[in-house]
């Protein structure tokens, strides 16, 4: 190993039943750099992760490691995460592994608490906190609980743990799936930082433009297999693709002008007042059939909020609903289901699916609390909609009766877009559908949404990637604090600042990576603490229509 290695791994090898997830993997990471590791979902770059940090053992291959600068390369085998943190790993999964039931302090202190006397030394560990918080631009309470707090808030509280461990290797898997433009700003001053400071940081994305602004060096895994290790710099993003994908890949064609379906402005959800008190704020919002409407803004902004008032997981307080314009009062999400709605969680891990569950059962399981109790669904059934859906998705996995937990996440992300698909929905609710999925697969999806508009259907899309929104969207709402600022034309925003009204859509516009990526300035307040003065006069346009909406003030 040369001086500047800080580790290396070597002929790695693990076979899951029925699946080889490594063969043979080396995987080399220097003092003060940032390395990608690039692959489709599947292709073995949560696996090596998760050898590496003794979460699975491996078969074959070995790791050795530099623990203190200047020092010699040790031979190590992780047995936990605990090992792997005591050896100087520290790792920040695309799944946030804290605990909900604890404040924010809790968390990033958990097993390494300041104590006096004996006893947990309360203060200290909250004084420590908000320093920690403070340096990261992170804005929450040590003691706030973290179940209060958004899952980007909970991915950024991740990582400041880590960071706070004075790790040598610092493993970042998929950490900005759920951050918005001026998060993965802060994220990444921070690792720049840290690579100055001579730590190696392994950083697993599919964001493609993010590699090329912060990483020094790419590692490409295929199907559990090494297909090399490149220089950014030598390295152009279309042959990037072509090594992950293993095929020449197009992703500059216009997607959205394959569907060119004639829209009537048929109302399928119509929402007047309707508000969740601490939440969302009373908003009118009418969804057409055959239509996409991208749901868009900062962390925070009431994005999710909005869609869980809408079906029902937050019971509205305010306001009326109705679908296919009869009123409809939506109580719970089987409410919903039964209205033909359906909703595809941001936390695929919590409210998504069911760990223990095979894939089979996790796709039918939508389908069946339809039916009830009941109307129960045959053996044979159950298996034709799962190998249908499997098919149409390109699920990867062994067979359908693979617990879904050993899937990769993305591909159980399509386990539950099967789900919902399968119950044939009128309104689908997508929030972040694309959350930790790799470029292949986000194409597929952006396909099926458009396609699945072709059919008729209505569909709300949830996503801090603001370029996705424009590209698939017939219109866009930008949201701010619990409330919605402005509707307008998706191609508004392809256009630029001057097509749009609002001054904090502008200032998304130039957000973007692409326009400069200018920082969104101050931070934006939850709902129940806006200051009356924040949304002017409580008026948006819909610029598609031209009509005026009068924002309902919160209670």
């Amino acid at each position: 190993m040369s001086e500047n290695i800080v580790l290396k791994m070597s002929n790695i090898s693990k076979t899951f039943p029925g699946v080889k997830a490594l063969s043979n993997v080396d995987f080399t990471l220097r003092e003060g750099e940032i390395h990608a590791l690039m692959g489709e979902n599947g292709a073995g770059k949560s696996t090596l992760i998760k050898v590496l940090t003794g979460v699975h053992d491996f078969q074959t291959g070995e790791i050795y490691m530099v623990k203190n600068a200047g020092g010699k390369p040790e031979l190590i085998v992780n047995h936990s995460p605990q090992e792997a943190q005591q050896n100087g790993i520290s790792t920040v999964y695309q799944e946030v592994n804290l605990c909900p039931n604890l404040t924010v302090a809790e968390n990033l202190f958990i097993g390494r608490e300041p104590r006096r006397f004996g006893m947990i030394d309360w203060r200290t560990m909250n004084r420590k906190s908000a320093e920690v918080l403070k340096n990261l631009d992170i804005h929450v309470a040590p003691t706030q609980s973290l179940d209060e707090c958004s899952l980007a808030i909970q991915q950024m509280i991740a990582i400041a743990r880590a960071v706070d461990m004075k790790c040598r290797v610092l493993i970042l898997d998929e950490p900005t799936s759920s951050l918005d433009d001026d998060e993965v700003q802060k994220l990444f001053v921070l690792m720049r930082k840290l690579r100055a400071e001579g730590v190696g940081i392994i950083f697993v994305t599919h964001f493609l433009e993010q590699v090329y602004e912060v990483c020094d060096r790419i590692t490409v895994l295929r199907n559990g297999e090494l297909v090399g290790e490149y220089e950014v710099e030598s390295l152009p993003r279309v042959k990037l693709v072509s090594k992950m994908m293993g095929k020449d890949f197009d992703d500059l064609a216009d997607i959205k002008g394959e569907y060119k379906h004639e829209k009537h402005l048929e109302p399928l959800i119509e929402a007047k007042g309707l508000g969740h008190a601490g939440t969302i704020r009373p908003f009118d919002l009418t969804i057409n059939k055959g239509e996409v409407i991208g749901l868009t803004g900062l962390l925070g902004s009431g994005r999710s909020e909005l869609v869980r008032t809408i079906y029902g997981a937050d019971k509205a307080d305010s306001g009326v609903l109705k679908v296919k314009g009869k009123d409809t009062k939506i109580s719970s999400p089987l409410d919903a289901m039964k209205a033909g709605m359906a909703y595809l969680p941001e936390d695929r891990k919590k409210e998504g699916i069911i760990a223990d569950l095979s894939v089979r059962e996790n796709i039918i399981l939508a389908l069946q609390a339809k039916r009830g109790m009941f109307k129960l669904l045959s053996r044979k059934q159950m298996e034709e909609f799962a190998d249908k859906y499997i098919d149409l998705l390109q699920i990867k996995t062994a067979s359908r009766e693979t617990p879904i937990k050993s899937l990769s996440g993305g591909n159980q992300q399509k386990v539950i877009i099967a789900r919902w698909l399968l119950t044939n929905p009128d309104y689908l609710i997508l929030d972040e559908p694309t959350r930790g999925i790799d470029i292949g697969t986000k194409t597929e999806i952006q396909k099926l949404v458009l396609q699945l508009a072709d059919e008729g259907k209505a569909i709300v899309l949830i996503t801090h990637d603001i370029d996705l929104a424009f590209h698939i969207a017939d219109r866009v709402a930008v949201f701010y604090a619990g409330t919605t600022l402005e509707i307008a034309d998706a191609n508004d925003f392809l256009e630029g600042p001057e097509a749009l009204r609002h001054p904090y859509s502008k200032a998304l516009w130039k957000a973007l990576p692409q326009n400069g990526f200018e920082p969104v300035p101050g931070f934006q307040p939850y709902a129940k603490y806006l200051p009356g003065s924040c949304t002017g006069n409580g008026h948006f346009q819909d610029v598609r229509t031209g009509q005026t909406n009068v924002r309902k003030k919160s209670p």
